[in-house]
């Protein structure tokens, strides 16, 4: 997953919700960290300063907790949803299942898929729960640097 790092842009489709299909484009930031012992991974709007108290920035850590892949999400829903990673066979994806949650559990990230298509192109899938309903995200991003 450190083969990330860098920025990324690129649309989000929420078929649930397609008013957030909007076409602005969405940018990631992932980076390594902590001697390579981290990956963070910010999201926001692109073109949006970094701004929390006005725009969405959540921060996700992604980390091997000795030989399980881990990922804590903090959320603007203001929880910490943590889950554990699986590297597909082929080496293509990596998905990660709910495991435990810091704080409310009304509205949290539950689900996420990292589809590797090539150097420079990857896609990312969140499932966001609304209570009980769940809400899919598909980010199309492309390196931009």
């Amino acid at each position: 997953m450190k083969t990330l790092a860098g920025e990324w842009e690129g649309p989000v489709t929420v078929p649930e919700m397609p008013e957030m299909s909007n076409g602005k484009p969405l940018h990631v930031s992932l980076r390594v960290t902590s001697r390579g012992n981290a990956l963070v991974h910010e999201l926001q709007e692109a073109g949006t300063p970094l701004d929390a108290t006005k725009y969405d920035h959540p921060v996700t850590m992604l980390y091997l907790d000795g030989d399980q892949l881990t990922l804590v999400h903090y959320c603007d829903a203001g929880n910490r949803p943590r889950m554990t990673g699986k590297m597909s066979p082929d080496g293509k994806t990596v998905e990660f299942e709910f495991k435990d949650i810091s704080g409310s559990t009304e509205y949290h990230m539950h689900h996420s898929l990292f589809t590797f298509i090539d150097a420079n192109h990857h896609t990312e899938d969140w499932t966001f729960m609304m209570k009980d309903k769940p809400i899919h995200a598909h980010f199309d991003l492309h390196r931009i640097n």
